[in-house]
């Protein structure tokens, strides 16, 4: 076991797409520029060899060694079937145990919600954890829940998820009485499919600050703190976010090109476009916490870089410090109390 650093967040240094370098880098730069305290799980022999290269460990970094590897071509119940001994399961265990705030993957996403759900338990009433996901707006920033962890949902599910996004979005956000809407293809109560209008009336009824259904134009409007929709939903959006944002970058940069005139006037804005390509960057964020699991699992971007790597472990760091179970755990309970939380 490593000896302990108080507020610590675990690190799977052999998930992503571009481990251990990007993870080793990125531990390193949230050590350094964040003053955090990070334990690099994965593979000693492997992750010394990356540090060595890099001047050596800093101070703030400890080697917990797993020798077992997930990749992102593993059936998501390979760590606990197959890999024991993989650095995701070993990270996890890490938050169980009470060594690390929280843990931070960048690999499969499918092994990393097993992992984290199987380790750490879930939260008494939550029936499926569910990743948030943060979405870039004019004046503020939007959280989404779910993100892709859940492809088919019942009404309750829904409603649990809009439990969950309040209050991380109070915790961690700073939103002091979050809005919680209901993704939707028109905004009217009755609009949407059965399970939609079913989990508008169990979001009614939990005491929320739920404003009703919401549209996709609503996600960048500044109208609407939490939106809820299931994983399948959630996923094409972040995706098609991310994608447009990119797509709008590179033809300013195309526009920019045509005419030395153009290119003058994208020199004189360039601070404006570099901040523009900050808000939608991924990396900005880092990751998505999995809400619903009885502690702070955060899941990156399977191409994250060294950057990402270090916003997601200051976003871990942030959520794990703050009672956010505690409070979901309380709040369903209440509602069980009530029958509400089963849809009855």
């Amino acid at each position: 076991m490593p000896e302990t650093l108080e507020g610590a967040v675990a690190l799977d240094a052999m998930g992503g797409d571009h481990a251990p370098a990007a993870t080793v880098q990125g531990a390193i730069d949230a050590v350094r520029q964040l003053g955090l305290r990070v334990l690099l799980v994965g593979r000693e022999s492997v992750l010394r060899r990356e540090l060595a290269q890099r001047g050596g460990a800093p101070k703030g970094i400890e080697i917990v060694d797993a020798p077992d590897v997930v990749s992102m071509d593993d059936a998501p119940t390979a760590p606990v079937r197959a890999k024991r001994q993989s650095s995701l399961v070993v990270a996890a265990k890490l938050v169980r145990d009470g060594y690390a705030v929280a843990f931070v993957s960048a690999g499969n996403t499918g092994a990393a919600m097993v992992t984290a759900k199987l380790t750490l338990g879930t939260i008494d009433g939550i029936e499926r954890p569910a990743l948030a996901a943060l979405l870039p707006g004019i004046h503020q920033q939007t959280l989404i829940v779910d993100a892709g962890a859940n492809v088919d949902c019942k009404p309750q599910n829904l409603m649990q998820f809009g439990i969950m996004g309040h209050f991380y979005s109070q915790a961690v956000m700073g939103v002091a009485r979050p809005r919680v809407g209901l993704l939707s293809i028109g905004e009217e109560e009755g609009k949407g499919d059965r399970v939609t209008v079913d989990a508008y009336k169990l979001l009614a009824e939990a005491g929320l600050n739920f404003i009703g259904n919401v549209e996709g134009r609503d996600v960048y409007a500044g109208t609407v703190d939490v939106v809820v929709c299931d994983g399948f939903v959630g996923n094409v959006v972040l995706k098609v976010s991310e994608g447009l944002g990119e797509m709008v970058f590179g033809l300013l940069k195309l526009e920019a090109r045509k005419s030395a005139f153009s290119a003058a006037g994208f020199l004189l804005a360039k601070g404006a476009f570099t901040g523009f390509r900050r808000r939608v960057d991924y990396a900005e964020v880092g990751g998505a916490p999995l809400l619903g699991v009885r502690g702070a699992c955060l899941v990156g971007h399977g191409r994250s870089n060294p950057k990402a790597i270090r916003n997601a472990l200051r976003f871990a760091h942030s959520y794990g410090r703050h009672s956010v179970v505690r409070d979901i755990e309380a709040k369903v309970a209440e509602l069980r109390s009530h029958g509400r939380s089963e849809g009855e």
